[in-house]
């Protein structure tokens, strides 16, 4: 549905997109995560054709977005971070103005009632968009990027400064649109990404640094994780966690429970029973020992660290 092939993007000498390359399949939700400045709204202004790149390509649909941009953009709906309202529009007059600028054609009311009904936004189609509370806002937002009935839905922080309530709604809502379209989806809400995304795409300083699903990441970048609750003065505990084989790093989580990360690749049965005999030693008995899904954030984390970075340039 969407391939991007060795996307460079300059500004003088800053390079913000480095040959960056992905593809999205159609009904796949995918989540695109990275740091402030990692590239993440470039990449999505220049799949939107907002900007251009210096180098590479990008098709939707089989579309190339410089060569066939009205075509890409009817395949395209675009919710940016600020989503682009005119605040003195009452919801309706917003929406048919958005169904005109987008060159819809069809029947327009039932297009936009449709809609209004899907987005749940009905109750409010006569009231001005700056009477809106933040919630309802965005849910024009996403409302304007459906006119049209696009294949494909980009999404830039779509639940930026809503309250709990009303991002559990939206998170609700992209979870049901992703049933009828493609959605490229970026938050720095990494708990929202691995709730509703099948795959992820991590950027980190305008580079690729991994492509695969939540689970897969875990299991590929950073290895298993062992809560245990240990009887011992702290810093004698987390020096024998630390200088123990296997073991990546160890950190006090509470009093007495250590949050214990392997080294993918070994054998973590031996290095638990390495850790046991170690720890005996020392007088310091395992109380309670439990393995922990190792979330998301840790892997963004780990690929986005000070050292995970100085080794891919050592073996760039």
């Amino acid at each position: 549905m969407i391939e991007i092939q060795n996307l460079t993007k300059r500004y003088g000498e800053k390079t913000v997109l480095n040959n960056v390359s992905f593809s999205v399949k159609k009904g796949e939700i995918v989540g695109f995560l990275g740091p402030n400045g990692a590239g993440k709204t470039t990449t999505m202004n220049i799949l939107t054709g907002y900007i251009s790149s210096n180098e590479g390509i990008v098709t939707v649909d089989g579309f190339d977005v410089l060569q066939s941009p009205f075509e890409v953009k009817k395949r395209i709906g675009y919710l940016p971070e600020q989503p682009p309202l005119y605040l003195d529009m009452t919801v309706m007059e917003y929406l048919n103005f958005v169904y005109e600028l987008k060159r819809v054609s069809g029947d327009r009311e039932s297009h936009i009632l449709e809609i209004l009904e899907k987005i749940h936004i009905q109750d409010v189609s006569g009231r001005l968009i700056k009477n809106l509370s933040k919630g309802y806002r965005q849910r024009v937002g996403l409302a304007q990027a459906l006119i049209g009935n696009p294949e494909v839905l980009i999404l830039d922080e779509p639940t930026v400064g809503l309250d709990p309530k009303q991002m559990i709604e939206i998170r609700n809502l992209i979870c049901e649109l992703g049933k009828e379209h493609t959605v490229i989806l970026s938050s720095h809400i990494l708990s929202e990404i691995s709730a509703i995304c099948e795959r992820v795409i991590i950027l980190n300083r305008g580079n690729i640094v991994a492509v695969d699903t939540p689970q897969n990441l875990s299991e590929r970048m950073i290895g298993s994780c062992y809560r245990i609750t240990v009887k011992g003065d702290q810093e004698e505990v987390l020096s024998v966690l630390k200088n123990t084989d296997g073991v990546l790093n160890a950190k006090e989580i509470e009093s007495g429970e250590y949050r214990v990360e392997l080294v993918n690749g070994m054998n973590d049965s031996q290095i638990l029973e390495e850790l046991f005999y170690r720890l005996a030693e020392h007088k310091m008995p395992i109380l309670q020992e439990k393995p922990e899904e190792i979330s998301l954030e840790d892997i963004f984390l780990h690929l986005t660290s000070e050292e995970t970075n100085h080794e891919m340039e050592e073996t760039a």
